[in-house]
């Protein structure tokens, strides 16, 4: 078996550290919550009014257009929060 020397002095360094981490840990997560969080931009549409063009990329990186499939097909916009990510 392959040892590893410590970089800790003893067990109190171990503990004092893993305070240090773990209050360091909760002043992040308190900064988070209490920063502003950003508003949504205004907009003039209400609910039901009909969506306004825009241009998207596939996932073939080809542009598309909402109007390419206005009367021709339904269209229905997902979002996935964090999908492919490491979050």
């Amino acid at each position: 078996m392959i040892y590893r020397k410590s970089v800790f002095k003893s067990r109190a360094s171990v503990g004092r550290f893993r305070l240090k981490a773990i209050s360091a840990m909760f002043a992040m997560i308190a900064f988070v919550a209490t920063s502003p969080a950003q508003q949504a931009p205004k907009t003039h549409l209400k609910v039901g009014d009909p969506a306004p063009d825009f241009t998207l990329i596939d996932q073939n990186r080809a542009q598309v257009k909402l109007s390419d499939f206005k009367g021709k097909k339904n269209v229905v916009l997902a979002f996935y929060v964090l999908a492919f990510t490491g979050g």
